[in-house]
């Protein structure tokens, strides 16, 4: 199998060292939703947006189904479980009293949601009361504690993981801050004591405990009654942690449809030092581009996911080739030959480490160095003793002297120059705003840096310079048109929203598609105000002049220029698809010996969508023959 010389050294997008695509195999999150099913929660009102009360029950219920909806786009891979607690019936592996674990046929208890569960969560209420019954699981009358048993329940959902690749968390929602009141002396003692250290357990087991209390706005949550202990509130924690805890629930209820990407560890780094001495960093991904989910063809009779095999035939004999398949390449009258572990190797510049091999002044990095995205760096003690001690004294001294560090940076797809920015801890009355630690920045090869273009030159072969008249009048409207306090997250990419909304009203069988408001449309209204209208005239006449026609001047000639290279495409195009006969590459499926670029030409000429992969192309092209 002959292979590409030049080929080797390319970047490879889906190369499984690039940050982009470690997310998977970082930590995911494991989260049980426990849900208070006592007639409290159905009893106990609290006013909608729209005026109208709703059960408490039915809020978390909401909150639940809101939160599932947008999982599938933020991390589908992560896994989530359902249980309610104080309940008439129990469904649970223990076969705990009161506690019913909810779900939906070929789902595991903690799986990743689907769409027929979400389906059935966001019905749940409408027969909860005959399938599933609410009670109070802790009474005076009876020794059962449902909160232990539900405590215990979700401990045992979330066995599967490990805490060093998975985030383990229990969302509890109630509206009953005292839930052992009606019990007295030495049995209510034993019963809160029980359930603190059925608490403790699950916590030293790496699953983090969070409340999301429920209450009516004429009736406070009182959380230093109980859930204080069992959450581990103290000092301004228990202050600050019931608007902290309403600002959780509404954002759990208006999430925005859009890919959130967690402060989740990327990948671990050693740091080369000097003289033999390392350390071990722990590396966080702060921007990255946000696209579609990816595609996964599913059977079209079970649904299942399809797993994809390959194997290779033998021309000549017709058998199935067992050894590994070795490509090569032609060396003068030879045929050099080269195995797939070869390759990897001729491939891997480095071994994936970071090597320190120097310092520079600050002033040395310049803003066009960053060609994309950087990546924080932090230090961490999991692998290496003494990583944390040795970067903080590094770190100082680089804040101190005002030094970057220049290191190699050896990932196997893509082996360049970083540089190591430190960023000192910013703090406010509202806790930390930036934390301590470096900032990876990417520099670029000297081909990556383009020089300034020549400047427009006049008929005369002097250069076009603006008048102050000009400067000023720009500089008015730049101030008029300016948006305060603009940032680039206040908008959400139209066409991932309807992507969204429209896989949403599939998956789910919804007859109407959500309306999705496109946030980058200008303001026309604003832009309609007086003032800012006579701004864009002024400007408009300083640089054109006053009797300036854009529609007869520009407009026209944008539209004939464009249109002479489309018809000069499509000529050209008629020209190139005269050379194949298409008819028979279509009937003997030979189209995908063409080129991307043949296949274009057929599309153009025949005024079809030419975007897509190759597959795609080829499907369009035997669509519109008929084939």
């Amino acid at each position: 199998m002959e292979f590409d010389a030049d080929d080797i050294f390319r970047d490879d997008e889906d190369d499984p060292d690039n940050e982009l695509y470690q997310e998977r195999e970082s930590t995911k999150d494991l989260v049980v939703y426990l849900v208070d099913a006592s007639p409290k929660m159905f009893s106990t009102t609290t006013p909608a947006g729209d005026g109208k009360d709703e059960t408490h029950f039915h809020v978390a219920i909401s909150c639940i189904s809101e939160s599932l909806r947008k999982q599938i786009i933020n991390a589908s891979y992560d896994e989530v479980a359902i249980c309610f607690f104080n309940t008439r019936e129990k469904r649970n592996l223990q076969d705990l009293n009161g506690v019913y674990v909810f779900n939906v046929a070929e789902r595991e208890y903690l799986d990743r949601p689907t769409a027929r569960l979400i389906k059935e969560v966001s019905n749940v209420e409408e027969s909860f009361m005959s399938k599933i019954g609410s009670q109070y699981g802790i009474n005076s009358g009876s020794r059962e504690n449902s909160l232990y048993n539900a405590l215990w329940v979700a401990q045992a959902l979330l066995r599967k993981g490990s805490a060093r690749t998975a985030d383990k968390r229990v969302l509890l929602f109630t509206n009953e801050d005292d839930p052992f009141g009606s019990i007295k002396g030495i049995i209510k003692t034993d019963m809160i004591r029980t359930t603190l250290q059925r608490a403790k357990d699950a916590q030293d087991l790496g699953i983090s405990i969070e409340l999301l209390p429920l209450c009516h706005p004429d009736n406070d949550f009182n959380v230093s009654t109980f859930y204080s202990d069992l959450v581990g509130l103290t000092g301004d924690e228990l202050a600050q942690f019931m608007p902290k805890a309403g600002e959780k629930l509404e954002d759990m209820k208006d999430q925005l449809r859009k890919r959130m990407f967690k402060k989740r560890i990327v990948r671990k780094i050693t740091f080369s030092i000097a003289n033999g001495l390392s350390i071990q960093l722990s590396s966080y991904a702060l921007i990255r581009p946000t696209v579609p989910g990816a595609i996964t063809w599913l059977d079209s009779v079970t649904n299942r996911p399809l797993k994809a095999e390959r194997s290779f035939v033998c021309a000549d004999t017709g058998a199935l080739v067992q050894e590994s398949v070795k490509r090569f390449q032609p060396y003068k009258t030879e045929d050099i030959k080269f195995s797939v572990e070869e390759l990897s190797e001729i491939k891997r510049i480095s071994t994936g480490q970071l090597r320190l091999l120097g310092f520079k002044p600050l002033n040395c990095l310049k803003d066009y160095h960053n060609l994309r995205p950087s990546t924080f760096v932090f230090p961490s003690d999991q692998e290496l003793i003494g990583s944390t001690r040795v970067f903080i004294a590094l770190h100082k001294s680089m804040l101190r002297l005002k030094r970057f560090a220049v290191a190699f940076y050896g990932s196997s797809s893509r082996p360049q120059l970083v540089a190591l920015v430190a960023q000192d801890e910013i703090m406010s009355a509202g806790g930390q705003v930036e934390p301590p630690g470096m900032h990876m920045i990417y520099l670029p090869y000297s081909d990556d840096i383009r020089h300034t273009e020549e400047l427009l030159m006049g008929s005369d072969g002097a250069a076009c310079h603006a008048s102050d008249d000009q400067i000023s009048k720009a500089a008015a409207l730049i101030n008029r048109l300016d948006l305060k306090d603009f940032s680039v997250f206040q908008f959400s990419n139209p066409a991932l929203q309807r992507h969204y909304a429209v896989l949403q009203a599939l998956a789910l069988d919804e007859d109407d598609i959500p309306e999705i408001k496109d946030e980058t449309l200008p303001d026309g209204e604003g832009m309609s105000r007086p003032g800012v209208v006579r701004t864009i005239e002024e400007f408009k006449h300083s640089v054109y002049g006053e009797n300036y026609d854009e529609e007869s001047e520009v407009g026209n000639a944008k539209v004939s220029e464009t249109t002479k290279k489309r018809k000069a495409a499509a000529e050209n195009a008629v020209q190139e698809i005269a050379k194949h006969d298409w008819a028979d590459l279509a009937d003997n499926g030979k189209l995908k010996n063409l080129t991307v670029m043949d296949l274009k030409c057929y599309l153009t000429a025949n005024n079809l969508p030419v975007a897509g992969k190759k597959e795609a192309l080829i499907s369009r092209i035997l669509t519109h023959m008929g084939k």
